[in-house]
C-alpha cells in the first residue's frame, strides 16, 4: 500500500495522517510518499515521520521528497491538501474589487472565499494546480484514488471527477462550530456523543436532515429554535426560504448567496496555519524528530500535535477504500451519482440534484464500495442547492480554460444576484488578467 500526500496544508496535517495510519491498524509495510519542494521542511518531515514509523514498529516508512514524479510513482492513493498561495490572491483580489470611498465600497462584499467574484477566482486558481497534478498522476499513477483537502472543496473535487479520477471530498465538517450538530446537541443539554445525525448539501452548504437520540427525535426542537432566532438570524431568515436548518459554519453558506443582512464576509479569513501555529508546529515536530517518540518530551510533545489536529479523517477514508472495508463516514463530498448500477445508470443520493452533482452527504462504505442511501430535502431547498451546484461545478469547468463557463458562471451564479452582470463579467476579466502569471489555461 503506498498512499502519497500532496500540497503546502500536508505538514500541519501529518501528525493526525500518521496517527491514524500506524497507530488506527494500517497493515504492516505501509509506504508514505511526501512531495515537498522547501529543503529544511523536507528535512522536518523525514525525521518527524522516521520517529513515529519506529514508535509504532509495522516496518514500512516514509520517504519525503521534493520530486512530485517519485512521490506519486505506482501510488494507490493520494491525499491533496493544497491551496496554492491563497491569502495572498485573496487580499490582492479584495483590495481590487474595493475601492477608496467609503460611501462606494464597491464589490468589496465580493470577495469571499467560496462563492461569488473571489469564489470563481480561487476555483481558478485552484483548479489550475489541480490540473498539472492530475497532468502528473496520468502518468505515474492513474489509477489512484484521491482524497481532496483543496480549498473550495466542492469545485476542486468537481476538477478531480472532471479528469476521470475517483474523487472523494472532505471540507470543513458540518459536526463542529457555532452551527455544528455538536453545538445543536448542547443546546438540548445532550452530550453530543449520543446524538445521531444525518447532513446533507453541497460542501460548506450543508444542512440538518436528521438529528436523534436513540429513537428520540430532537429535528423538530431544533426546528422550533431556528423559527424562534434562537439558532441565529440568518439560520431563522434561510429556516423561513427553505424549511431547513443549516449545520456547520454559516458564514460558508452566506458565500453563496447574494448580500445578506446581518452577514460581512470576513476581511481577514484563515488560509491553512497562522504564522504563530506552524512555529509551535514546527517546535513540537523538532522535539519528536531529535528525542524519539517513545521519550517523555517527544510523547508529550505528539499529544499536543495532535491536540490541534482538524477533525477531518482523510487517512481513514483512505484505508477503508484501499482494504475494501466496511464504514460510515460523515459529509463526504462526491458526484451525486457515484453509483453505478449493473445496467449502467447511477443511484443518486440526492435524488432531486443533477447525477453530476457534487454533493456533500454521509459515505456508507462496504467491502470498499460505496451503498446506496437516498436523502431528500424540502424542495425549496433542493431548487437553491441546485443553483449553487451549478455555478460550483461551472466554476471548475472553468478552471480548465473555458472563457464560455466563465461568462455562465457570471450570468447564473446566485451570490451575484441584484448586480450589474456585465459589470461584473469586466471585474472577472481584469482579475484574471491580474493573475495571469498562476493562470496559465488563460
Amino acid at each position: 500500500m503506498k498512499i502519497t500526500l500532496i500540497g503546502q496544508d500536508i505538514p500541519m496535517l501529518l501528525p493526525a495522517l500518521l496517527t491514524d495510519l500506524l497507530f488506527a491498524g494500517a497493515e504492516r509495510g505501509a509506504v508514505i510518499a511526501v512531495g515537498e519542494t522547501n529543503p529544511a521542511m523536507r528535512e522536518l518531515l523525514q525525521g518527524y515521520g522516521d520517529a513515529v514509523f519506529r514508535k509504532a514498529g509495522l516496518g514500512g516508512g516514509i520517504r519525503v521528497t521534493e520530486s512530485r514524479e517519485e512521490a506519486l510513482a505506482g501510488a494507490d492513493c493520494v491525499i491533496y491538501a493544497g491551496d496554492p498561495q491563497a491569502g495572498s490572491r485573496f487580499f490582492q483580489d479584495r483590495s481590487a474589487l474595493g475601492t477608496d470611498d467609503e460611501n462606494d465600497p464597491g464589490l468589496t462584499d465580493q470577495a469571499r472565499v467560496n462563492g461569488g467574484i473571489e469564489g470563481l477566482l480561487h476555483a481558478l486558481r485552484a483548479g489550475d494546480a489541480v490540473l498539472k497534478l492530475c497532468d502528473d498522476m496520468d502518468s505515474a499513477c492513474p489509477g489512484a484514488a484521491v482524497i481532496n483537502l483543496g480549498q473550495p472543496v466542492a469545485r476542486t473535487t468537481a476538477v478531480f471527477t472532471n479528469r476521470g479520477y475517483r474523487c472523494f471530498g472532505l471540507g470543513r465538517t458540518p459536526l463542529r462550530g457555532a452551527n455544528g450538530v455538536d453545538t445543536y446537541a448542547k443546546r438540548l443539554q445532550i452530550r453530543p456523543e449520543n446524538v445521531t445525525a444525518v447532513t446533507a448539501g453541497l460542501p460548506g452548504f450543508a444542512f440538518l436532515t436528521e438529528m436523534k437520540d436513540g429513537s428520540r427525535d430532537l429535528l423538530g426542537k431544533l426546528q422550533k429554535a431556528a423559527q424562534s432566532g434562537e439558532l441565529g438570524s440568518l439560520a431563522r431568515r434561510w429556516y423561513g426560504w427553505w424549511n431547513a436548518i443549516p449545520v456547520g459554519d454559516v458564514t460558508d453558506h452566506a458565500e453563496f448567496l447574494p448580500a445578506q443582512e446581518g452577514y460581512i464576509p470576513d476581511e481577514h479569513p484563515e488560509f491553512g496555519e497562522t504564522v504563530e501555529k506552524r512555529k509551535e508546529r514546527i517546535l513540537y515536530m523538532n522535539t519528536v524528530r531529535e528525542q524519539g517518540a517513545d521519550s517523555r518530551d517527544g510523547a508529550m510533545a505528539q499529544l499536543l500535535l495532535l491536540s490541534k489536529a482538524p477533525p477531518i479523517r482523510p487517512m481513514k477514508l483512505a484505508l477503508a477504500l484501499l482494504r475494501k472495508e466496511s464504514a460510515e463516514i460523515p459529509a463526504v463530498a462526491r458526484p451525486n451519482g457515484s453509483q453505478r448500477q449493473r445496467d449502467g445508470s447511477f443511484v443518486l443520493t440526492m435524488p432531486q440534484l443533477a447525477a453530476e452533482a457534487v454533493i456533500e452527504a454521509p459515505l456508507v462504505l462496504k467491502d470498499g464500495e460505496e451503498q446506496p442511501r437516498e436523502i431528500r430535502v424540502p424542495e425549496a431547498l433542493a431548487d437553491i442547492l441546485g443553483e449553487v451546484d451549478s455555478a460550483n461545478r461551472l466554476a471548475a469547468k472553468a478552471a480548465e480554460g473555458d472563457r464560455e463557463a466563465v461568462r455562465s458562471y457570471v450570468e447564473t451564479d446566485p451570490a451575484l444576484a441584484g448586480l450589474d452582470r456585465l459589470y461584473c463579467m469586466d471585474v472577472v476579466d481584469a482579475l484574471i488578467r491580474m493573475h495571469e502569471d498562476v493562470l496559465t489555461n488563460f
